[in-house]
């Protein structure tokens, strides 16, 4: 199978999505000249293109697109050639509208912007076949080409007829029998029982709560249906004699794609991640996106899309302090990234994203973004021959599974305050602050490498989940668990007991009596080795076996447990306050023997290993002084550092 080392070699690749079609011709040479100066090594080309490509049903133009494939090639700069079937030309909108997507009420929505297909229409699928069959045999065997990429940013949800049709396919393989189906989605509930699969519908607008166990299984299905139209273009672009990796772009941490499935179909995974600089934990945030990837990926990964200076989405879009995108770019390279690429190369005169930045912005090659993109490249450069195809490892792993935050979103739970992402980002972040490099893994993993395994949030867990768990502890791993984890199993049924029997015995609890969310703003005090602040959430648990490390104080559940242990099996029935839960975290890694990067670094510096490199990042508000053990050489100036490392603000260091 091909890999993204495939696409690299020695190299960190870098670049941006192109979309030469936007403008005169006369342009690209300008385009060119300035990439080699910034020393852009590849461009994502055609995303958009499908009405240029085709702009009559059956039409081809490919002319410019051969000049724009044989000018990189020409200056030396490789393409991923993107297929452009995110965004269906306006006359398949106009002359099938059976293309277009139906919302939850069953209104049609519109062509004018993009992912606008419904993802099970065979008519759209057709024309998505055809014009993937004629690209490929195209430019195939083009020297220019380095890699597919197919679609972008898979994001589409449709309730239409059509999409009823392709689910109760979908469902009929899934259990087989109607009677089957009701079973699992307990449809004895008011009344919801199915005679036929004709009676089955997708959870479209209801007059009150849908049937949490049908939305469930929408959402599994719409992730299917969409990786469908996936493979279905991966397959056309591999069927030739020459076999070039395979990618489409994740959206960062999106509810919407099973993304262990997908990377799984996937020659290299890629994300589009877009920190906010207004957030001041936005370094974190970009290592959460940065480790999940790499998990999926299982080794090095690409940056497909970040902003090399403000976005367009947000209410307030500010752009990134001088040296920040430097700072990201090489974050990313240190957490496992081999490409490291932007939207777009030429920010866009007309349209939605002429406000999203871009390489080249409005002000041009003099102003300071371009200039900092040149940086970037020489930076690139000179890490590349050193990491291109390296590891990072870890010894602590963040458990995730899609499953179980679709169920976490149903609409009828304690509380609609329990945003699972939240809870995920809370963890993550106490271990990235604690300086403990982490991986991410699916709950039915091989979680045995690992020493410590966190679980910040897992409501639903299978049978294969909950008993890999427990034989992980049996094995010696530590378990450190969040709340409401393992409360109900794959059909979304509440376990009996109100959390799975065997993690009940694993944590040492007897009973679980109540959960007891806590209103917005409310807040819980805990006793313990040193009190600390309850968030969001806590229980009311009666334990067994477990020893009690903290206990809630004041109000109904004073003297009950919020963080009990079991052995090596810890329990954390709340969300402690941000300082609280990294304690706690990096107590339970060090007692397990896992050791952050650099001993007690400075706030606001991130220190990371990728293979014998030590990078060095400073996400202070100013400059940092680090201590650092032995002599190294800097790489990226070339110098020698014998025990003290200076860091200017977002300033960056490699040591080896």
């Amino acid at each position: 199978m091909p890999s993204l080392h495939d696409a690299t070699g020695p190299r960190v690749l870098f670049g941006g999505d192109y979309n030469p079609e936007q403008w005169p011709e006369e342009t690209w040479a300008d385009d060119v000249r300035l990439m080699k100066q910034a020393g852009v090594t590849s461009v994502t080309v055609g995303v958009f293109s499908w009405a240029r490509i085709e702009p009559r049903p059956g039409e081809r133009d490919f002319g410019w697109l051969d000049r724009v494939m044989d000018l990189m090639h020409r200056h030396g700069i490789g393409v991923v050639l993107a297929t452009p079937t995110a965004s269906p030309p306006a006359w398949m909108g106009s002359l099938h509208p059976e293309t277009l997507p139906r919302a939850e009420d069953g209104s049609v929505v519109w062509y004018g912007s993009r992912q606008h297909f419904c993802p099970s229409s065979p008519v759209y699928r057709r024309y998505a076949a055809a014009i993937t069959r004629d690209l490929a045999a195209r430019y195939g065997d083009h020297p220019a080409l380095l890699m597919w990429h197919v679609n972008n940013e898979y994001c589409t949800f449709c309730w239409c007829d059509g999409t009823a049709r392709h689910f109760r396919r979908w469902l009929r393989d899934r259990y087989t029998t109607i009677d089957a189906l009701n079973e699992a989605w307990g449809t004895a509930f008011w009344s919801q029982r199915y005679d036929t699969w004709e009676e089955v519908i997708p959870p479209r607008k209801a007059q009150y709560l849908r049937n949490p166990a049908c939305t469930l299984d929408f959402r599994r299905f719409t992730s299917d249906a969409l990786l469908e139209c996936y493979t279905a273009e991966r397959d056309i672009v591999t069927a030739g004699a020459r076999r070039l990796p395979v990618t489409t772009n994740f959206m960062p941490f999106w509810i919407g794609q099973d993304a262990w499935t997908w990377a799984a179909r996937e020659d290299v995974v890629s994300v589009d991640v877009y920190p906010d600089p207004a957030d001041p934990h936005a370094g974190q945030y970009g290592a959460m996106i940065q480790d999940m990837t790499r998990s999926q990926a299982r080794g090095p990964w690409m940056v497909m899309e970040q902003a090399a200076g403000a976005v367009n989405f947000r209410r307030v879009n500010v752009p990134k302090p001088r040296g920040l995108g430097r700072l990201w770019s090489l974050q990313a390279v240190a957490r496992g990234a081999d490409a490291v690429c932007h939207f777009q190369w030429r920010q866009s005169r007309q349209g939605a994203e002429k406000f999203h930045s871009a390489m080249v912005p409005h002000a041009g090659e003099h102003g300071r973004t371009y200039r900092e993109i040149t940086r970037i490249g020489a930076d690139l450069a000179r890490l590349g021959p050193r990491v291109a195809g390296t590891t990072v490892t870890s010894d602590v792993a963040i458990l995730h599974d899609w499953n179980s935050w679709w169920a976490d979103e149903q609409e009828g739970r304690p509380s609609a305050d329990v945003h699972y992402p939240t809870v995920v980002r809370a963890w993550h972040r106490a271990l990235w602050e604690a300086g403990v490099t982490t991986d991410f893994a699916h709950p039915e993993h091989d979680l045995a490498r690992y020493r410590v395994v966190a679980v910040p949030h897992l409501y639903l867990l299978g049978d294969t989940a909950v008993d890999n768990l427990v034989a992980y502890v049996r094995g010696g791993g530590t378990l450190v668990s969040g709340f409401l984890t393992g409360a109900a199993d794959e059909d979304d049924r509440i376990r009996p007991g109100g959390m799975d029997e065997r993690l009940r015995h694993l944590f040492g609890i007897r009973v679980v009596h109540e959960w007891w969310p806590l209103p917005a703003g409310e807040e819980l005090t805990c006793d313990g080795p040193r009190p600390f602040r309850a968030t969001l959430w806590a229980e009311e648990l009666e334990t067994s076996t477990a020893r009690t490390v903290a206990t809630y104080r004041g109000g109904e559940l004073t003297g009950m447990p919020a963080v009990l242990r079991n052995g090596r099996a810890w329990y954390v029935s709340t969300l402690p306050e941000p300082a609280a839960l990294r304690e706690l975290l990096a107590r339970a890694a060090d007692e397990a023997g896992v050791r952050p990067v650099l001993e007690d670094p400075p706030p606001g510096l991130e220190a990371v290993r990728r293979r014998d490199l030590l990078f060095l990042l400073n996400h202070a508000d100013g400059p940092l002084t680090v201590t650092v053990p032995g002599r190294h050489r800097e790489l990226l100036t070339g110098g020698l550092v014998d025990g003290r490392v200076h860091l200017e603000r977002h300033g960056v260091a490699v040591l080896a």
